[in-house]
């Protein structure tokens, strides 16, 4: 994508962002419905995304009912109840426009405790590989180091990037580190959704569908990251979008 493509999405997502919020601000009322609205969805597409066999209705069931669903495994039913918690976490955290590293480990444990109770909310110890990627992660004894880094950019360059471009920026950063053993990638959509809804913005919702895209402009992003951060504002004008229809509201055409 060329600056002016990317430069016009934001421009985009700004004029929505301003259009919604002087129909219903982006607090109290409006804030508790898109909490609601997308606890479901983003759960079981983060989820999805990483192999979890739960359906949304399955999800939804699971979540808001209390219902297991059978014939699943139950690594899947504890990593939807565990990122239902950490996104609920998530909303907890509009408050200061910080993300610490506090905060970072809270959402892994909150999403791992039940899974493998020793490494939730911790760095790993051991070294991984990514399947199908050409580059390796932070090596585990320099782990620390660069999470260290990530924090210090996140306060110290916040306000260099359109919010939507930090939120995508802040994910790509994230997940080339690689900190946990597991949950790494719904760690890096969480994050990048707490930067946007620190900001006002909708949330990033990556569908399945999109899963092969997704993962290749990741990949790609170690060289040249305009077309992931493209790919991440295009989701946050699917959402607005999508808000915009559920509020009955005219989405304006532009050029």
């Amino acid at each position: 994508m060329e600056m002016g493509d990317r430069m016009d999405t934001y421009q985009l997502i700004d004029l929505y962002k301003k259009i919604i919020d002087e129909r219903r601000p982006f607090e109290g009322d409006m804030l508790t419905q898109i909490k609601d609205y997308y606890r479901i969805g983003l759960t079981w597409s983060s989820n999805a995304l990483e192999g979890n066999a739960l359906t949304e209705s399955e999800t939804k069931v699971l979540i808001e009912d209390g219902l297991t669903i059978g014939g699943k495994p139950l690594r899947d039913t504890f990593e939807a109840l565990g990122h239902a918690k950490a996104y609920d976490f998530m909303f907890t955290l509009l408050g200061n426009r910080a993300i610490t590293e506090k905060d970072i480990l809270t959402l892994h444990q909150l999403f791992y405790e039940n899974i493998e109770s020793e490494y939730a909310g911790k760095y790993r110890d051991m070294d991984v590989l990514i399947s199908g990627s050409n580059y390796p992660v932070t090596e585990t004894m320099r782990i620390q180091t660069e999470m260290n880094g990530l924090f210090h950019w996140i306060s110290a360059k916040r306000d260099d990037f359109h919010p939507v471009e930090f939120a995508a920026q802040l994910h790509k950063r994230f997940v080339f580190i690689h900190p946990f053993k597991d949950g790494n990638g719904r760690i890096a959509r969480l994050l990048m959704n707490t930067a946007l809804i620190q900001d006002g913005y909708l949330l990033s919702v990556i569908p399945p569908v999109l899963r092969h895209d997704y993962i290749e402009l990741l990949e790609k992003a170690h060289r040249d990251d305009k077309p992931f951060q493209q790919f991440i504002a295009d989701r946050v004008v699917e959402s607005q979008k999508e808000i915009m229809r559920l509020l009955h509201m005219p989405i304006p055409k532009h050029e």
